[in-house]
């Protein structure tokens, strides 16, 4: 296992989770990452992608802009997803990947990309 993803769980509209990604192997600035979801019967979404290519850079879908916050932690090894304002939309598993640092997220290939396990958000009405 090289991703560990965490901090699932059920909460109600309106709260707030934090899922942590542990890079197991190497530093967590040694790769580009990426946090998608998948709800039941829906496609695979690209939530957000962080980046330290050129000056670094943080991108985030629509969905969520300004509501999902993604930092780094370099003592712990791991990204988090700071979750705030949830609804019952952002209810999915929640999966987080890597890819090499020289990759910039324009060029975040799922296929080769390192996948961690999944944690599951369900947000209640």
């Amino acid at each position: 296992v090289q991703l560990q993803a965490s901090g699932g769980g059920l909460v109600q509209t309106g709260g707030s989770l934090r899922l942590s990604c542990e890079v197991l192997k190497f530093n967590v600035d040694d790769y580009t990452i990426a946090w998608f979801r998948q709800a039941p019967g829906k496609k695979r979404e690209r939530v957000s992608c962080d980046t330290l290519v050129g000056d670094g850079s943080t991108d985030y879908a629509d969905s969520v802009k300004g509501r999902f916050t993604l930092s780094r932690d370099r003592a712990k090894h791991t990204m988090y997803l700071q979750m705030t304002r949830l609804k019952p939309d952002d209810t999915a598993i929640y999966y987080c990947a890597e890819v090499p640092r020289y990759y910039h997220c324009s060029g975040f290939s799922t296929d080769r990309a390192t996948w961690g396990r999944g944690t599951q958000v369900t947000v209640s009405s």
